[in-house]
């Protein structure tokens, strides 16, 4: 039902700022809430920042992130996107863009999307 690509990743150094990229495929995208999830090496795949299928809806953020990252959609042209400010050490990891079944609230649970992109590596120098 929907294919994604995540694109945007890259090296930074600590303080700077990235914009990872989501392009999905399939007439279903609207249908879908949307979510960035990061796993770093040796850790748990963790839940970012999600946005619900109407659009404009921001579910709350990865605590860590709060204030420093920002989500959005573009249904028009089945784009998400996550704004990256402000970057520190500990954002190092895979970042995934996934979809989830629509619904009122963004999920954090990995296990409630249902489709994945094949992650962007972006690592913060110190």
């Amino acid at each position: 039902q929907v294919q994604l690509v995540e694109s945007g990743g890259g090296l930074v150094q600590a303080g700077g700022s990235l914009r990872l990229s989501c392009a999905a495929s399939g007439r279903t995208f609207r249908s879908f809430n949307m979510g960035w999830f990061r796993q770093a090496p040796g850790k748990e795949r963790e839940f970012v920042a999600g946005i619900i299928w109407g659009g404009g809806g921001v579910s709350d953020y990865l605590d860590s992130v709060k204030g420093r990252f920002t989500i959005s959609r573009d249904n028009a042209k089945n784009t998400v996107n996550l704004q990256m400010n402000t970057l520190e050490p500990e954002d190092t990891a895979v970042y995934y863009c996934a979809a989830s079944r629509g619904g009122l609230l963004v999920v954090r649970n990995p296990a409630n999307y249902d489709f994945w992109g094949q992650g962007t590596q972006v690592t913060v120098s110190s």
